[in-house]
Protein backbone atom coordinates (compact mmCIF):
# COMPACT_ATOMS: atom_id res chain seq x y z
CA UNK A 1 0.00 0.00 0.00
CA UNK A 2 1.34 3.40 -0.95
CA UNK A 3 2.45 5.75 1.87
CA UNK A 4 -0.18 8.53 0.54
CA UNK A 5 -3.01 6.18 1.57
CA UNK A 6 -2.37 6.53 4.94
CA UNK A 7 -2.75 10.28 5.46
CA UNK A 8 -4.98 11.86 7.01
CA UNK A 9 -7.11 14.43 4.95
CA UNK A 10 -7.88 17.52 6.67
CA UNK A 11 -9.12 21.22 5.43
CA UNK A 12 -5.49 22.44 4.67
CA UNK A 13 -4.81 19.70 2.70
CA UNK A 14 -7.99 20.25 1.06
CA UNK A 15 -7.12 23.74 0.36
CA UNK A 16 -3.74 22.66 -1.13
CA UNK A 17 -5.34 19.95 -3.24
CA UNK A 18 -7.97 22.07 -5.14
CA UNK A 19 -5.00 25.01 -5.63
CA UNK A 20 -2.81 22.81 -7.02
CA UNK A 21 -5.98 21.38 -9.32
CA UNK A 22 -6.51 24.55 -10.53
CA UNK A 23 -3.08 25.28 -11.79
CA UNK A 24 -2.43 22.21 -13.63
CA UNK A 25 -6.17 22.64 -14.91
CA UNK A 26 -5.05 25.94 -16.29
CA UNK A 27 -2.04 24.74 -17.71
CA UNK A 28 0.38 26.85 -16.44
CA UNK A 29 3.22 23.87 -15.40
CA UNK A 30 3.51 24.43 -11.95
CA UNK A 31 6.85 22.72 -10.23
CA UNK A 32 7.32 21.62 -6.45
CA UNK A 33 8.96 24.91 -5.50
CA UNK A 34 6.27 27.05 -6.79
CA UNK A 35 3.34 25.91 -5.30
CA UNK A 36 5.18 25.56 -1.90
CA UNK A 37 6.26 29.23 -1.90
CA UNK A 38 2.68 29.74 -3.11
CA UNK A 39 1.13 27.74 -0.46
CA UNK A 40 3.54 28.32 1.86
CA UNK A 41 4.66 24.77 2.33
CA UNK A 42 7.31 22.65 1.79
CA UNK A 43 8.09 21.61 -1.18
CA UNK A 44 8.29 17.23 0.17
CA UNK A 45 4.70 18.53 1.14
CA UNK A 46 3.81 19.07 -2.05
CA UNK A 47 5.07 16.36 -3.38
CA UNK A 48 2.84 14.34 -1.46
CA UNK A 49 0.01 16.23 -2.13
CA UNK A 50 0.41 15.20 -5.84
CA UNK A 51 1.47 11.69 -4.83
CA UNK A 52 -2.09 11.16 -3.02
CA UNK A 53 -3.76 12.52 -6.02
CA UNK A 54 -2.38 10.32 -8.33
CA UNK A 55 -3.33 7.22 -5.72
CA UNK A 56 -6.55 8.68 -4.42
CA UNK A 57 -8.07 10.59 -6.87
CA UNK A 58 -6.42 8.65 -10.03
CA UNK A 59 -5.44 12.27 -10.99
CA UNK A 60 -3.24 11.77 -14.36
CA UNK A 61 -0.65 14.18 -13.49
CA UNK A 62 2.53 13.46 -15.37
CA UNK A 63 5.98 15.86 -15.32
CA UNK A 64 6.77 17.96 -18.62
CA UNK A 65 10.69 18.23 -18.92
CA UNK A 66 10.02 20.26 -21.85
CA UNK A 67 7.75 22.94 -19.11
CA UNK A 68 9.49 21.92 -16.64
CA UNK A 69 6.80 21.76 -14.79
CA UNK A 70 3.17 19.33 -13.70
CA UNK A 71 0.63 19.08 -16.27
CA UNK A 72 -2.53 16.70 -16.42
CA UNK A 73 -2.17 14.04 -19.61
CA UNK A 74 -5.81 14.85 -20.50
CA UNK A 75 -8.81 16.27 -19.25
CA UNK A 76 -9.69 15.36 -15.64
CA UNK A 77 -12.08 16.66 -12.87
CA UNK A 78 -11.36 16.27 -9.02
CA UNK A 79 -14.26 14.63 -7.45
CA UNK A 80 -15.11 16.58 -5.39
CA UNK A 81 -15.45 20.17 -7.16
CA UNK A 82 -17.21 18.90 -9.37
CA UNK A 83 -20.45 18.47 -7.15
CA UNK A 84 -24.25 18.71 -8.42
CA UNK A 85 -26.27 21.53 -6.63
CA UNK A 86 -28.06 18.67 -5.19
CA UNK A 87 -24.87 17.08 -3.48
CA UNK A 88 -24.09 20.80 -2.48
CA UNK A 89 -27.43 21.47 -0.81
CA UNK A 90 -27.26 18.54 0.98
CA UNK A 91 -23.98 19.52 2.17
CA UNK A 92 -25.28 22.78 3.04
CA UNK A 93 -27.82 21.05 5.15
CA UNK A 94 -25.13 19.13 6.60
CA UNK A 95 -23.35 22.12 7.64
CA UNK A 96 -26.59 23.49 9.84
CA UNK A 97 -27.03 20.01 11.38
CA UNK A 98 -23.68 19.93 12.36
CA UNK A 99 -24.46 22.95 15.31
CA UNK A 100 -25.42 20.28 17.56
CA UNK A 101 -21.18 19.95 17.90
CA UNK A 102 -20.33 23.26 18.19
CA UNK A 103 -17.98 24.16 21.02
CA UNK A 104 -16.15 21.14 20.40
CA UNK A 105 -12.76 21.07 17.95
CA UNK A 106 -14.25 18.83 16.07
CA UNK A 107 -17.10 21.14 14.75
CA UNK A 108 -14.65 23.78 13.05
CA UNK A 109 -12.58 21.20 11.89
CA UNK A 110 -15.53 19.61 9.71
CA UNK A 111 -17.15 22.79 8.44
CA UNK A 112 -13.93 23.56 7.26
CA UNK A 113 -13.56 20.74 5.38
CA UNK A 114 -17.38 21.04 3.97
CA UNK A 115 -16.51 24.72 3.26
CA UNK A 116 -13.53 23.20 1.10
CA UNK A 117 -16.14 20.84 -0.07
CA UNK A 118 -18.74 23.27 -1.50
CA UNK A 119 -18.12 25.06 -4.51
CA UNK A 120 -18.29 28.57 -4.71
CA UNK A 121 -19.89 28.61 -7.86
CA UNK A 122 -23.26 26.93 -7.14
CA UNK A 123 -26.00 28.53 -6.51
CA UNK A 124 -27.69 27.53 -3.74
CA UNK A 125 -31.52 28.19 -2.32
CA UNK A 126 -30.45 29.96 0.99
CA UNK A 127 -33.88 31.21 1.81
CA UNK A 128 -34.69 27.52 1.82
CA UNK A 129 -31.82 26.73 3.74
CA UNK A 130 -32.66 29.43 6.36
CA UNK A 131 -35.75 27.85 7.07
CA UNK A 132 -33.70 24.59 7.95
CA UNK A 133 -32.61 25.07 11.56
CA UNK A 134 -31.33 23.61 15.40
CA UNK A 135 -32.95 25.59 17.71
CA UNK A 136 -31.03 27.32 20.56
CA UNK A 137 -29.65 24.28 23.01
CA UNK A 138 -26.91 24.68 25.56
CA UNK A 139 -23.61 24.81 23.66
CA UNK A 140 -21.08 22.12 24.60
CA UNK A 141 -18.08 23.79 26.34
CA UNK A 142 -14.96 21.76 26.44
CA UNK A 143 -10.92 23.04 26.50
CA UNK A 144 -9.56 22.31 23.16
CA UNK A 145 -6.24 21.02 25.01
CA UNK A 146 -8.50 18.43 27.15
CA UNK A 147 -10.44 17.26 24.13
CA UNK A 148 -7.22 16.84 21.89
CA UNK A 149 -5.77 14.66 24.47
CA UNK A 150 -8.30 12.51 25.27
CA UNK A 151 -9.05 12.31 21.49
CA UNK A 152 -5.27 11.50 20.98
CA UNK A 153 -5.47 9.00 23.63
CA UNK A 154 -8.07 7.22 21.87
CA UNK A 155 -7.18 7.12 18.85
CA UNK A 156 -3.62 5.70 19.84
CA UNK A 157 -5.00 3.37 22.54
CA UNK A 158 -3.31 5.13 25.59
CA UNK A 159 -4.42 5.16 29.08
CA UNK A 160 -4.94 8.51 30.40
CA UNK A 161 -4.49 9.68 33.86
CA UNK A 162 -6.74 12.61 35.32
CA UNK A 163 -8.42 14.04 39.06
CA UNK A 164 -12.05 13.83 38.81
CA UNK A 165 -15.12 15.16 40.85
CA UNK A 166 -18.08 13.48 39.77
CA UNK A 167 -21.54 14.48 39.46
CA UNK A 168 -22.79 13.18 42.31
CA UNK A 169 -20.19 12.17 44.34
CA UNK A 170 -18.40 15.35 44.34
CA UNK A 171 -15.19 13.87 45.85
CA UNK A 172 -11.87 14.56 43.97
CA UNK A 173 -10.84 10.95 43.33
CA UNK A 174 -7.90 9.51 40.43
CA UNK A 175 -8.81 7.89 37.59
CA UNK A 176 -6.68 5.72 35.50
CA UNK A 177 -8.78 4.89 32.14
CA UNK A 178 -8.85 3.11 29.50
CA UNK A 179 -10.86 5.33 26.48
CA UNK A 180 -13.10 3.42 24.36
CA UNK A 181 -15.15 6.78 23.08
CA UNK A 182 -16.07 10.40 23.02
CA UNK A 183 -19.70 10.65 23.55
CA UNK A 184 -21.89 13.63 22.81
CA UNK A 185 -24.98 14.62 24.67
CA UNK A 186 -27.15 17.72 25.72
CA UNK A 187 -23.92 20.09 25.42
CA UNK A 188 -21.78 17.36 27.71
CA UNK A 189 -18.92 15.43 26.09
CA UNK A 190 -18.20 12.19 27.67
CA UNK A 191 -15.12 9.66 27.67
CA UNK A 192 -16.29 6.01 28.05
CA UNK A 193 -14.20 3.49 28.86
CA UNK A 194 -12.95 1.31 31.40
CA UNK A 195 -11.57 2.58 35.06
CA UNK A 196 -9.02 0.64 36.62
CA UNK A 197 -9.92 2.36 40.15
CA UNK A 198 -13.66 0.68 39.71
CA UNK A 199 -12.72 -2.03 37.95
CA UNK A 200 -16.09 -1.52 35.44
CA UNK A 201 -17.01 0.81 32.36
CA UNK A 202 -17.48 4.36 33.07
CA UNK A 203 -18.75 7.44 31.83
CA UNK A 204 -16.65 10.42 32.46
CA UNK A 205 -17.39 14.16 31.37
CA UNK A 206 -14.65 15.93 30.20
CA UNK A 207 -15.32 19.52 31.80
CA UNK A 208 -14.99 17.64 34.82
CA UNK A 209 -12.00 16.26 34.31
CA UNK A 210 -8.72 18.31 35.72
CA UNK A 211 -4.73 17.31 35.45
CA UNK A 212 -5.59 15.55 32.34
CA UNK A 213 -2.18 13.38 30.88
CA UNK A 214 -2.00 10.94 28.35
CA UNK A 215 0.39 7.85 29.76
CA UNK A 216 2.67 6.16 27.65
CA UNK A 217 0.86 2.80 28.53
CA UNK A 218 -1.03 0.95 25.93
CA UNK A 219 -4.73 -0.56 26.31
CA UNK A 220 -6.50 -3.24 23.97
CA UNK A 221 -9.48 -1.78 22.61
CA UNK A 222 -12.78 -4.46 23.09
CA UNK A 223 -14.34 -5.87 19.96
CA UNK A 224 -17.45 -4.97 21.72
CA UNK A 225 -16.49 -2.06 22.75
CA UNK A 226 -19.58 0.40 21.21
CA UNK A 227 -21.45 2.15 24.54
CA UNK A 228 -25.10 1.62 22.75
CA UNK A 229 -24.02 -1.93 23.20
CA UNK A 230 -24.27 -1.18 26.87
CA UNK A 231 -27.62 0.66 27.03
CA UNK A 232 -29.54 -2.99 26.83
CA UNK A 233 -31.49 -1.61 24.19
CA UNK A 234 -32.58 1.84 25.41
CA UNK A 235 -32.52 5.37 23.91
CA UNK A 236 -32.05 7.35 26.75
CA UNK A 237 -28.81 8.74 26.37
CA UNK A 238 -25.10 8.84 28.24
CA UNK A 239 -26.45 6.75 31.47
CA UNK A 240 -25.52 2.91 32.19
CA UNK A 241 -26.12 0.66 34.02
CA UNK A 242 -24.74 -3.41 34.54
CA UNK A 243 -28.23 -4.63 35.10
CA UNK A 244 -30.97 -4.55 32.20
CA UNK A 245 -34.56 -3.92 33.32
CA UNK A 246 -37.71 -4.15 32.16
CA UNK A 247 -40.04 -0.96 32.65
CA UNK A 248 -43.84 -0.18 32.39
CA UNK A 249 -44.88 3.35 32.21
CA UNK A 250 -48.42 4.62 31.98
CA UNK A 251 -48.87 8.33 30.15
CA UNK A 252 -52.17 10.34 30.07
CA UNK A 253 -53.05 13.83 28.76
CA UNK A 254 -50.57 15.62 26.41
CA UNK A 255 -48.32 13.11 27.83
CA UNK A 256 -49.90 10.38 25.26
CA UNK A 257 -48.52 11.17 21.97
CA UNK A 258 -45.49 12.44 23.51
CA UNK A 259 -44.83 9.04 24.02
CA UNK A 260 -45.33 7.94 20.57
CA UNK A 261 -43.19 10.79 18.78
CA UNK A 262 -40.35 8.70 19.11
CA UNK A 263 -38.47 5.24 19.79
CA UNK A 264 -37.19 5.04 22.92
CA UNK A 265 -36.20 1.71 22.99
CA UNK A 266 -35.21 -1.61 20.74
CA UNK A 267 -38.12 -3.39 21.98
CA UNK A 268 -40.68 -0.90 23.12
CA UNK A 269 -44.25 -1.57 22.55
CA UNK A 270 -46.94 1.07 23.07
CA UNK A 271 -50.63 0.38 23.40
CA UNK A 272 -53.34 2.96 24.09
CA UNK A 273 -56.20 2.41 26.39
CA UNK A 274 -58.59 5.36 24.93
CA UNK A 275 -61.48 4.42 27.27
CA UNK A 276 -59.26 5.18 30.14
CA UNK A 277 -57.44 7.58 28.47
CA UNK A 278 -54.28 5.84 29.07
CA UNK A 279 -50.82 5.05 26.74
CA UNK A 280 -48.97 2.23 28.18
CA UNK A 281 -45.34 1.70 26.71
CA UNK A 282 -43.35 -1.25 27.54
CA UNK A 283 -39.46 -1.61 27.07
CA UNK A 284 -35.97 -2.63 28.09
CA UNK A 285 -32.96 -0.55 28.92
CA UNK A 286 -30.19 -0.24 31.53
CA UNK A 287 -30.03 3.39 32.16
CA UNK A 288 -32.33 3.50 35.25
CA UNK A 289 -31.51 7.20 36.54
CA UNK A 290 -32.41 8.02 33.09
CA UNK A 291 -35.52 6.50 32.72
CA UNK A 292 -36.10 8.36 35.88
CA UNK A 293 -35.49 11.72 34.80
CA UNK A 294 -38.00 11.21 32.01
CA UNK A 295 -40.61 10.25 33.52
CA UNK A 296 -40.33 12.80 36.60
CA UNK A 297 -40.28 15.53 33.44
CA UNK A 298 -43.76 14.67 32.35
CA UNK A 299 -45.56 15.53 35.81
CA UNK A 300 -48.23 14.44 36.31
CA UNK A 301 -48.71 13.18 33.12
CA UNK A 302 -46.44 9.79 34.18
CA UNK A 303 -46.73 6.97 36.38
CA UNK A 304 -44.33 4.13 36.23
CA UNK A 305 -45.89 0.30 36.78
CA UNK A 306 -42.64 -1.44 37.01
CA UNK A 307 -40.37 -2.89 38.24
CA UNK A 308 -41.27 -2.39 41.88
CA UNK A 309 -38.30 -1.02 42.77
CA UNK A 310 -38.63 1.68 40.21
CA UNK A 311 -41.81 2.52 41.42
CA UNK A 312 -40.83 2.92 44.90
CA UNK A 313 -37.79 5.42 43.70
CA UNK A 314 -40.31 7.60 41.62
CA UNK A 315 -42.30 8.17 44.56
CA UNK A 316 -39.37 8.91 47.24
CA UNK A 317 -38.14 11.29 44.46
CA UNK A 318 -41.76 12.66 44.65
CA UNK A 319 -41.92 13.02 47.83
CA UNK A 320 -38.56 15.08 48.46
CA UNK A 321 -40.40 17.68 45.81
CA UNK A 322 -42.72 18.03 47.86
CA UNK A 323 -40.55 17.69 50.69
CA UNK A 324 -38.56 20.55 49.09
CA UNK A 325 -41.56 22.88 48.23
CA UNK A 326 -42.42 22.79 52.08
CA UNK A 327 -45.81 20.39 51.41
CA UNK A 328 -46.85 17.97 54.20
Amino acid sequence: MSKTKRLEVNHLMLERLVYIHQELSAVSYPNCTQLAKKLECSVSTINRDIEFLRDRFYAPIIYDYTKRGYCYSRDYTLPFTALSPKDASILSQVKILLAHYKGTPLYKEVRDVLDMLLPQNVAYDTECMQRITVPPVPPIRIGEKVWNKVYTAMRNSAIIEFDYNGRHRTETTHRRVHPYQILIDEGLCFVFGFCELRNAERLFCLSRMRNLIVTKNKFRLPKDFDFSSRCGGGKFGSFIETTVQKYTIQFYGPARQYVKDYLWADDQKIIDYDDEGITEITFSSAQTYRVLEWVLSQGSNARPISPVFFVVEWKSEIKRMADSAGEN
